[in-house]
């Protein structure tokens, strides 16, 4: 069933570039079954046809690129649960770089951020095991498990002499995608940590209890996107479109025409008069940087922080017929400038390193500032 499923997908997931190369395909999809047929039939030990098959489509998405991957039905699960708020594990986003798991950002509130865990630390050893070569489903998996129970990790940190250990105890990952509170001179803040189901709500509803709990309008915003991974491109859609009446809002181009999309502000949102100050740093990624590269192309918020982590590019979750899935790279985000997020970020207009304590924090105090400056505008474009 994964054998035919393999080739099912092969001829219908882009049937156009297909037909052009449709005798290449016969003539690896002849070697493939060629060498299953050989290594059933000749290897030292008995081998399961479907646990090969399996195998080969994962080396065939590893070699595509960080974040295309091959979904157990298990994890395929795990990931719609992922992206409604709510899972078990370490609270870790990773990807990979040089064969080894890279952190993309832990998870607010998580083990792995109560642990010291920062993004682009470098997790070379899980248990003792290698990363090198890993697939990222398979790290998930060593990095899952009971909740109470201990992960031991090995990290590699840039700065640091040399690698170090960590202790991560699993618990259950509750990720509240929005938190807000009011500041200082009639300063909303708010604190998006990912994008996943009914966030741009969320930013609605956050937006208006500011607004009652202040009494008269707000002075400015505060949007904080640090450590923010990313999640659903639409929300982070919505939530653009709730600041900005007018102009591009990201376009995604993929390999044909009918891989195009272009999105534009609706004129819907209610909150646009706002002055608006984005915070980010190297834990801002996907649909976090769709959002702080549209407000500042449109001259709508100031960006303030460090360099973005770069991950301008969009996967397509795709279900196959056992329940598995495919989690693949169809196309790459462009800014409104038309400028690629990919492997580069947003950089900021206001870099602050961040310095913070427990007491103190720089990037926050900054933005902060800025809003209760008499000069600032809304900077919003009118249709």
């Amino acid at each position: 069933m994964r054998l035919i499923l393999l080739i099912l997908l092969i001829f219908t997931l882009n049937p156009h570039s297909v037909k052009a190369d449709n005798e290449d395909v016969y003539k690896g999809l002849s070697n493939f079954t060629r060498v299953l047929d050989l290594i059933q039939r000749n290897y030292v030990e008995s081998v399961d046809g479907e646990e090969l098959t399996t195998k080969a489509i994962e080396g065939m998405l590893r070699g595509l690129d960080p974040y295309s991957a091959y979904l157990s039905p298990e994890r395929y699960r795990e990931l719609e649960i992922g992206t409604s708020g709510e899972f078990g594990g370490v609270g870790m986003q990773v990807t990979t770089e040089n064969g080894y798991l890279k952190v993309i950002t832990p998870i607010e509130g998580g083990p792995s951020e109560k642990a010291g865990i920062k993004p682009r630390d470098l997790v070379v050893e899980i248990e003792g095991k290698t990363t090198k070569g890993m697939i990222v489903q398979e790290a998930v998996n060593l990095l899952r498990g009971p909740k109470g129970s201990t992960v031991n990790i090995t990290v590699e940190r840039e700065g640091s002499a040399k690698p170090f250990k960590v202790d991560l105890v699993r618990d259950k990952i509750v990720v509240k995608s929005v938190k807000y509170e009011l500041l200082e001179n009639n300063i909303g803040y708010i604190k998006l940590s990912q994008f996943q189901e009914n966030s741009s709500q969320e930013l609605r509803n956050a937006l208006s209890q500011l607004e009652s709990e202040n009494g008269i309008k707000l002075k400015g915003v505060v949007l904080d996107l640090r450590n923010n991974p990313g999640g659903l491109l639409g929300e982070a859609i919505e939530v653009v479109d709730e600041f900005i009446d007018q102009g591009l809002i990201v376009s995604v181009k993929g390999r044909t025409k009918g891989q195009e999309r272009e999105y534009y502000a609706t004129k819907n949102g209610d909150f646009q008069e706002y002055p608006i100050v984005v915070i980010v740093n190297d834990g801002s990624a996907s649909a976090s940087e769709v959002v702080a590269e549209a407000l500042q192309d449109n001259k709508r918020a100031t960006i303030l922080g460090t360099n973005t982590f770069g991950k301008g590019s969009v996967q397509t979750i795709i279900r196959l017929e056992d329940g598995s899935g495919l989690k693949l790279t169809t196309a790459k985000f462009y800014a409104p400038s038309g400028r690629s997020i990919s492997e580069v970020g947003v950089t900021p207009d206001v870099i602050v390193e961040n310095t913070s304590s427990e007491t103190k924090d720089e990037q926050l105090d900054t933005a902060v500032e800025i809003l209760k400056s008499p000069g600032i505008k809304t900077a919003v474009p009118k249709g």
